[in-house]
Order: C-alpha cells, then sequence, then structure tokens
C-alpha cells in the first residue's frame, strides 16, 4: 500500500544512535528523501502483501527509473567528517515483472571544497525480487566537502528498487588479530599420503569413472622449486607415477583426502611432476586443485606442449575456517588424453629458513664493500688512527620502492605523510590512464596528474607512467570502441603524443600497453605491428623514458595464459619487430606466496636480460600477521634477486587499494602489523657502522647501496662531516677524508 510523503516521526530513529542517516527507517515518511533521476514512493507492502517491511512498518520503492543511476538518496553533507572511516548497511530488493537478480550500488556523490566532483563506490551487490538482502560497505572522505549525498541505485532500467533501511555510521575499528599457532606444524613433511607410490594406490582413488594405475618411467629427483624449499638437492624419487586413463572429462584424475592434515592460516607449497599422453590437439592446461568444502582453491597450473615431464609448482592456504572437507586432485587435459603424476608434494613451508637464506643473497646482490680511508694534509696516514672515532649512518637506500597514490589521497595529509617519508617512487592508480584523461572524445584533462605528478616532485620523488594504452577490452572507453579503424588509429597517434609530449622527461618508465597477455583490443582492430609501433612510437617522443610491458598472475604459476614463456615469447616477439621494450613490469597480485615458486620465475624472466620490476606489488590475507609475513616474503625475494630492480605497492591505505584485506595501514591511520613489517624491512636494508680506524687509517663496512653521512672524529676533538653515495659494483668503494 502507498502512504503519503509527510507523515510525522522521529528522524534518526531506527535504534542507531550514530547513523547520520535522517529517518533510515522511513517512520517519518519520506521526510529527508528524494529521488534520483525517479519518482519514490513509501509503503507498508507490496504485491497483494507479498512484499513486507523487513525490519520496521515502512520501506520506500524508486519507481519509474530509466537510467541505472536513478534511485533514492539523501544529503548528508552536514553530519559527515573528514578522514572518519563510515560502514554502511543498506537493506534493498528489486520489485517488477519478470525481474531478473542485478546488481545494487550504494554510492556517495562529493564535491570537494575546491569544486572537484568525486564518486565514491561505497558498496555492491547482486539482488533480487525474492528477498531482501543487505548491502554493505565501507567509506572515507579525505576531502573537505562542500556537499555530499548517499545513492542507493544501480539496478537496470524499468526495474523498481526497494529500500527497507539505510545505516551509517562510524566504523568500528576490527578486533585485534593474533599470530596464528603454527606451534606443532612441521615444516617440510609432505601431508600427501602414499606420495612414492611404494603402496600401490593405497590413500588414493578416482575423481569421475577414470582408471587409475602405477606405472615406472618418470623422473628420479624432484622437481627444483620443492629441491629449493626442502634444501633437499639429491632426494631420489623411485621412478613410479600415478598413470590415469579412460577420462571422459577434463576434471577427472587422481584425487586424494587431505581434510586432517591442514593447519589453518598455514602456507603449503605444492609440487609434482605432470604428463600427457595421447592424440593432443593442442597445448594442455594441467592444474592442481584443492577442493576445500565449498571453496576451489588452485594449486598450480602448467601447459604441456608435448609428452614429455613438466614440473608444476604453487601454492595455498585455508583462511577462513577449519575444512570440514578437503581434497586435492590432478586435472585439466582433453578429455581422452591420458594424465601422468610423480613425486606429488603437498608441504607446509618453513618461511623463517627461507629468510635467513635470503639474507645471505642479499648481502652479496644489495651491499658493497667500502673503505673510509684518513689520510692527514700531506696524504699520509694519520698517526695514531686507530684512536680516531668513526660513525657512519645510512639516510637512505636506493633500492627503488614505491607506492600507488591516487589524487583524492592528497587531501588526507596523513596519508601523504606514510607516502612521502616511506617511499622515495610513485604510480598514479587512475589518474594517467586513458580512460581517465579523456572519457568523452575530446575532453582532455590532466588537472589530476599534474596536481599529482607535482606532489612526487616537491618531495623527490620518482614516477612511473602507469599506462599509456590498456589491452583489455573492458577497460577502453566506449567511445574508442565505436571508432573506425582509421579513426581508432588516429585516437591511438593522438593520445600518445599528447601525453608524452606533455609529460617528455616528468616519467622514468611507462607502461606502454598494459596487460597484452590477458588482451587483444587494439591488435584485433589494428593489427599485429601496433604494439611494436606503440613502444616506437614512445621511444621517439620520449627517449629517456624506459617502456615497460606490464603483466598480472605471471610470478604465481597460477594463469597458462600468464607462463614466464608466454611472457618471455611475447617480448622477444616485440623486439624482433623493433619495439625497443626496456623493461619487464611484473604487477604482484599475489595470494599466498612461496618464496622458491617466485624465485624460480624471476630466473626464468632473468634471461631477457632486461630490468625485472614488481609494478602492482599486494598481498591480501585476514590475519594481518600472515599478511605481513607475504609482504616479507615478497619484498625479500625482489630485494634478493639481482635482476630485480625495483618495487612499487599497489596501494597501502585502507579504502583505497583494488583488494580486500590488502592495507598496511587502517583507513583512520593506524599502522597494522603488515605496515609495521614494512618498517621493520626498511630499517634493516639501512647500514649503520660505528668503531675506529686500523693502524693503516682504514674504517671498513659491508652497507647496502644509497646514500650516507660520516662523522669522523679525531682523539684532538676535530669533527669533519661528510656525505657520500654507495652505487652498485663489485669492487670496494673507497672514501678518503682528510683530516
Amino acid at each position: 500500500m502507498a502512504m503519503g510523503g509527510n507523515a510525522g516521526g522521529r528522524a534518526g530513529d531506527g535504534g542507531e544512535d550514530d547513523n547520520i542517516i535522517l529517518n533510515p527507517e522511513f517512520d517519518g515518511g519520506l521526510d529527508g528523501w528524494s529521488g534520483s533521476g525517479c519518482k519514490i514512493e513509501l509503503h507498508d507492502s507490496l504485491d497483494d502483501g507479498k512484499v513486507l517491511p523487513a525490519t520496521g512498518k515502512y520501506f520506500v520503492a524508486a519507481t519509474g527509473r530509466t537510467d541505472t543511476w536513478n534511485g533514492v538518496m539523501q544529503d548528508v553533507t552536514a553530519r559527515l567528517q573528514r578522514k572518519t572511516a563510515y560502514e554502511v548497511a543498506a537493506t534493498v530488493r528489486l520489485s517488477g515483472a519478470n525481474v531478473s537478480p542485478c546488481e545494487v550500488r550504494a554510492t556517495l556523490a562529493v564535491q570537494t571544497a575546491d569544486g572537484r566532483q568525486q564518486y565514491i563506490s561505497v558498496g555492491k551487490l547482486q539482488a533480487s525480487d525474492k528477498d531482501w538482502a543487505q548491502l554493505q560497505g565501507k567509506f572515507l572522505l579525505n576531502s573537505t566537502v562542500a556537499k555530499a549525498t548517499i545513492y542507493i541505485e544501480g539496478p537496470k532500467a524499468g526495474v523498481d528498487l526497494l529500500l527497507d533501511c539505510l545505516v551509517v555510521k562510524h566504523a568500528q575499528k576490527a578486533p585485534p588479530c593474533s599470530p596464528p599457532d603454527f606451534q606443532n606444524l612441521e615444516y617440510g613433511a609432505n601431508i600427501i599420503q602414499n606420495s612414492n607410490l611404494d603402496d600401490g594406490l593405497n590413500c588414493w582413488f578416482p575423481l569421475g569413472p577414470c582408471a587409475l594405475a602405477v606405472r615406472d618411467g618418470s623422473p628420479r629427483v624432484l622437481p627444483p622449486m620443492a629441491q629449493e624449499s626442502l634444501a633437499l638437492d639429491d632426494e631420489p624419487l623411485n621412478g613410479k607415477h600415478i598413470h590415469v586413463t579412460g577420462r571422459t572429462q577434463t576434471w577427472m584424475g587422481p584425487a586424494q583426502i587431505i581434510t586432517d592434515k591442514l593447519t589453518l592460516h598455514a602456507t603449503y607449497q605444492v609440487s609434482a611432476w605432470v604428463r600427457v599422453a595421447g592424440q593432443m590437439t593442442g597445448a594442455q592446461n594441467i592444474n592442481i586443485a584443492v577442493a576445500v568444502d565449498s571453496q576451489w582453491l588452485n594449486g598450480g597450473q602448467v601447459l604441456a606442449r608435448d609428452e614429455r615431464w613438466y614440473e608444476i609448482g604453487g601454492s595455498f592456504r585455508v583462511e577462513a575456517k577449519p575444512a570440514s572437507r578437503a581434497m586435492v586432485y590432478v586435472q585439466g587435459p582433453d578429455a581422452g588424453l591420458d594424465l601422468m603424476v610423480a613425486g606429488f608434494q603437498v608441504f607446509p613451508v618453513d618461511r623463517k629458513a627461507r629468510m635467513k637464506h635470503l639474507r645471505k643473497i642479499t648481502d652479496k646482490v644489495r651491499k658493497r664493500d667500502v673503505v673510509v680511508k684518513l689520510t692527514g694534509a700531506d696524504g699520509a696516514v694519520v698517526q695514531a688512527a686507530e684512536c680516531v672515532d668513526v660513525r657512519v649512518r645510512q639516510v637512505s637506500n636506493s633500492f627503488p620502492l614505491g607506492a600507488c597514490i591516487m589524487r583524492t589521497n592528497m587531501d588526507n595529509e596523513d596519508f601523504v605523510d606514510f607516502f612521502t617519508k616511506n617511499f622515495n617512487w610513485a604510480v598514479f592508480g587512475n589518474e594517467l590512464k586513458w580512460y581517465w584523461t579523456e572519457p568523452q572524445r575530446g575532453q582532455v584533462n590532466y588537472a589530476d596528474a599534474d596536481d599529482l605528478l607535482k606532489l612526487c616532485s616537491d618531495n623527490g620523488m620518482c614516477v612511473r607512467g602507469h599506462c599509456i594504452f590498456w589491452e583489455v577490452d573492458n577497460m577502453v572507453q566506449q567511445w574508442v570502441k565505436t571508432l573506425s579503424t582509421d579513426d581508432l588509429s588516429a585516437a591511438v597517434k593522438s593520445r600518445i603524443d599528447s601525453l608524452l609530449t606533455r609529460y617528455k622527461g616528468k616519467f622514468r618508465h611507462y607502461d606502454v600497453n598494459n596487460e597484452m597477455l590477458h588482451g587483444s583490443f587494439y591488435q584485433d582492430k589494428l593489427g599485429k605491428d601496433i604494439r611494436a609501433t606503440m613502444f616506437k612510437t614512445a621511444s621517439e617522443l620520449d627517449p629517456d623514458a624506459l617502456l615497460f610491458v606490464n603483466d598480472y598472475n605471471v610470478e604465481g604459476m597460477c594463469d597458462i595464459r600468464a607462463t614466464p614463456e608466454a611472457y618471455i615469447e611475447q617480448i622477444i616477439g616485440l623486439q624482433e619487430q623493433g619495439a625497443p621494450v626496456s623493461g619487464v613490469g611484473l604487477q604482484g597480485h599475489v595470494s599466498n606466496p612461496v618464496g622458491p615458486v617466485i624465485r624460480n620465475v624471476l630466473d626464468r624472466l632473468a634471461v631477457l636480460g632486461l630490468p625485472l620490476w614488481f609494478t602492482e606489488l599486494d598481498v591480501s590475507a585476514a590475519n594481518e600477521y600472515v599478511r605481513a609475513d607475504d609482504l616479507e616474503v615478497m619484498l625479500r625475494e625482489a630485494y634478493a634477486h639481482p635482476a630485480v630492480e625495483g618495487v612499487m605497492l599497489w596501494g597501502f591505505w585502507e579504502l583505497f587499494m583494488s583488494r580486500d584485506s590488502a592495507h598496511l595501514v587502517n583507513a583512520e591511520g593506524d599502522i597494522n602489523e603488515a605496515g609495521r613489517r614494512l618498517l621493520q624491512l626498511k630499517k634493516e636494508w639501512l647500514t649503520h657502522a660505528h668503531g675506529h680506524a686500523d693502524e693503516n687509517g682504514e674504517f671498513k663496512f659491508r652497507g647496502h647501496h644509497g646514500a650516507y653521512h660520516v662523522d669522523v672524529v679525531t682523539p684532538t676533538g676535530c669533527k669533519i662531516t661528510q656525505e657520500f653515495t654507495v652505487d652498485k659494483d663489485d669492487s670496494p668503494m673507497v672514501l678518503n677524508i682528510n683530516v
């Protein structure tokens, strides 16, 4: 039944004392509410009583909707505070004839005090006309606002959108979590039973109506990635393997139940030899899968191009709750092909042991011997040199460690403070992308990029240009997609000319055409030479910038489209077309990383002889201690590898990252365990030395590359201060100081 719009009621009622929404359950009719491009009506029921309020007495319906942005809105300008995190809960439903489920969104529209318009995505869910559902989300305002309005919107035109209740209140801080308990975990112990098949097929079973048999003829050594984790260089295998025949579906293969073998939050490395046999019609995807209750986890993938044995490696982790049932199985090749598996290993990884190993490698790769040589005015050795006090302090590490920043972050001084104090490189989240700088044809706007570039320049930070083009279809703005071939070619030329002419010499790197392993929009439209042409044109316009390929999933061995071999083949192909590719970007959106797997990929890519960069690194884990471990794994592996020349984090501040549970700093500025781990590593990678010169007037130390400050104090109290830089070199650096 439709109700009047001016009934009396209690603004802000509904049991939520700190709810900033006025009249949240519509006890006061439609007071405080309005429609966004549509009408809104108050109801106590709909559809002959089949639709009733979920909580209170009334709900509102947005009707006559002609676009997805039409819905219900409320002005909240006077009740919002900047740098305060808010959580949102909206009870929503759809209504109409033959309505299929579709997305409902909560959006905050903000006009800042300096006139900029922002749209903040707060939350979304798939709603239906069958029942009420609760949309949840969270947001933070960086800016001082002139106007702020919250909208409930999203369904396609013609669908009525129902809102029962809306709550927006100060977000409660998450209770502190504890480090996982791994006290009884046996690192390196294979949880696969009868892995060597000495007991026939005991503990194994076929998934689906296929046949398993034990046969000889498989490799007699562990796969290399397992060897590195287990420190077993010559561990022999017995040459036996499981041979699977009669496969009529791709998912059929050998399986084993591992439910009682898994420890919550532990990282498990997966390793095996795999092979296919039969009439192959193309390269075959082989996958180790882990089914945990209703969840499917990817334990690793490899692309088999022939009938050789291939190493497959990966990792997984169970996080939410202990498994009620967990099964590991091998699957993937086309039906009719035989599948063979040998040396199957699944074991918890000892990350601390790996860290110790990496520290030794780091000492070789990222440090240099330095000799501080004290001489007199005549160049002779200083008398009583053993009494001269030398104190060396490293001011900064020269290894590029950067982070992503967006224009809205500039308005939060706490964000800017953490950003400028802890990083020496920057990359923009969206502000340089074509869909941002030219959302409509001919309407080019570089204001946000200019603002960010000035911030970085003022703080002495180098900047990566991300990105000139994006090859993935759904990341191309609609007006570009509608262009004819000739017009598209002209638009591409205009884009690259405009961007690189404007910013010549400003960006140290450019990601030229993002994610070419996963998309082919420009290549499909403009031909196979367009990618190389983009690189050539960029090089002509800004010769000093390093030009990168950039893609995701390469580092994780979990995506057959993005294998290291596929990446190498793509890069060499571009080079053969004359493209001046000068860097390899690994995005690094990783989950449960395992050091030897990451190292294996880096080793394979290093054969290109090009700088490797992690360009968008983030790790995601609900437990912040696990997240900290994941981050440390990635940073240490990168820092210890000689081919890696920089790491960029894809954000660090809660609510301004592309992945949930990936932040290092919470929305209101508190540093979590992952953030503290970053700071600990930065501190570890600064060298400090103190002592006295030897009888030859020399003080020796081995230090990380970067900028240093040295104080030399003679027995007479004379103090000499000098700044110096330790560059990368194999030979010792000699610093002469005249005392």
